[in-house]
């Protein structure tokens, strides 16, 4: 099949609370991760690359939109019940923007950015979807369970999967599988058609319950418990990345293929991911030498594996070290399909002239909000006010200042030694952090979970 260089197929990975550590390709030494090590030698492997956000919902909602979280109007986890709103239908996403300049677009696996009428993956461009819509569900029963033990309406446990929007039941079957499979079988019948295709496999692994099939724990026999259940959730999604990247090898359009992966946000230590019943931290999942995880606006809650592929553009063997975010990949990718990004509003940086020519990028300022924790990156330095390490408690400084090209752990606060530098960029993070409350107050704090009170879909909201 004779696809147009100008419009190459794409398919975007995203994992769910996955470590920068947890790759073989990103450093991780006792278990290793061979297809993605292979994507990653395809073409290009960031070693600064960043989720605009500590947790799923907000981090999601910046890679379908190119917007900080606060823009695209998502800056929390969203809530899994049936009536929850979500990302708003005026928001264009990636799938919205590439459906009218000819491409099919579909989703696989989780969703997660609203359950609510205007909510849903075909409220925001995807022709075909199949998964689930809430945070996380038990991955043999596809069960959503969190909160049940809360009490009140909409908390009781609630069967999630979905098919274009209708309900279906494939208990017993292990959902990362089922989300490999249904992408394959997706593929295969895309390339036959006419047309370029933009596929989402959104991985719910390793994300809570910490469930895998025995064939895949039985290949970590040498580890310990914790660290064994993450390793085979891990090979069980390498795994499906490996065959849905030989089914587009097998339909002969890999060089025209623009593959995407990368972790929704940093190793989560929540309690409720082992299942032994104990309240001590989870410690199954690494950020390798990075300080922080899930929640943090430390290096470890926000840098995440990054990989990029496409053998007709982007030259093979390379490794990035500029900073990157999530929010880059909507006008690094509309661009390269032939879209016009004026149509749009995005906050992230087309980064195909650094990928494919090696054009060096300026520096930028990227930004960063959680709760009470605001962060800035400018260059090698990095910013944090209110940082947290453990959810739930006092932030550990006011503010921490780190050059992460010396101290990449940011193990060392340099704020009372460069006041020139904390200074300039606490005046840039303030200022970007009232803008995004400004908006946030005249836009979208209206809007009222669980209503369908969206105004109707635009391009620019």
């Amino acid at each position: 099949m004779e696809v147009d260089v100008q419009k190459p197929n794409i398919v975007i990975f995203l994992t769910d609370d996955q470590g920068y550590g947890d790759l073989s390709c990103m450093g991780n030494t006792d278990f290793r991760t061979p297809h993605l090590d292979r994507l990653a030698a395809s073409g290009a492997r960031f070693t600064s690359w960043y989720s605009n956000s500590p947790v799923c919902s907000p981090s999601r909602a910046s890679l379908l939109t190119g917007r900080y979280p606060g823009n695209a109007g998502v800056r929390a986890i969203l809530a899994g019940h049936r009536t929850a709103s979500g990302l708003p239908p005026r928001v264009p996403t990636l799938a919205t923007a590439l459906k009218p300049i000819g491409y099919q677009t579909a989703l696989f696996g989780k969703w997660h950015l609203g359950l609510a009428d205007g909510s849903r993956p075909e409220h925001h461009g995807f022709d075909e979807w199949f998964g689930f819509l809430a945070g996380c569900v038990d991955y043999y029963s596809h069960i959503f369970y969190w909160g049940m033990n809360r009490g009140g309406p909409g908390n009781d446990p609630t069967h999630d999967l979905w098919h274009n929007g209708s309900e279906v039941w494939q208990n017993g079957e292990y959902l990362t599988e089922v989300i490999a499979r249904r992408a394959v079988e997706y593929i295969r019948q895309a390339a036959r058609r006419d047309g370029p295709f933009f596929v989402f496999v959104s991985f719910n692994a390793p994300h809570y319950p910490m469930h895998a099939p025995g064939k895949y724990i039985d290949r970590f026999a040498d580890l310990l418990p914790d660290r064994r259940i993450m390793a085979a959730m891990l090979s069980a999604m390498d795994d499906g990345v490996g065959e849905i990247c030989a089914e587009v090898d097998r339909q002969g359009i890999r060089d025209n293929t623009a593959i995407f992966f990368m972790s929704d946000n940093g190793p989560s230590r929540e309690t409720r991911n082992w299942l032994d019943g104990r309240k001590d931290p989870y410690y199954g999942g690494t950020a390798g030498s990075l300080k922080g995880h899930k929640f943090s606006l430390y290096e470890g809650g926000i840098r995440v594996p990054g990989l990029v592929s496409w053998p007709a553009r982007i030259p093979a063997g390379q490794v990035v070290d500029i900073p990157g975010a999530a929010m880059d990949v909507f006008p690094t990718l509309l661009r390269a399909a032939g879209g016009d990004l004026s149509a749009y509003e995005i906050d992230g940086t087309d980064l195909m002239a650094t990928l494919a020519e090696g054009i060096p990028m300026p520096v930028r300022d990227i930004f960063w909000e959680m709760g009470d924790q605001t962060a800035v990156r400018r260059g090698p330095w990095k910013l944090v006010q209110k940082g947290q390490l453990v959810e739930g408690v006092p932030a550990e400084d006011e503010v921490h200042l780190a050059n992460l090209d010396e101290d990449v752990g940011e193990r060392r606060n340099l704020a009372a030694q460069c006041p020139n530098v904390t200074a300039e960029l606490i005046e840039a993070s303030q200022a970007w952090r009232a803008g995004i409350e400004d908006r946030w107050t005249r836009r979208w704090q209206p809007r009222v979970s669980g209503t369908t009170t969206f105004p109707l879909p635009s391009q620019r909201a």
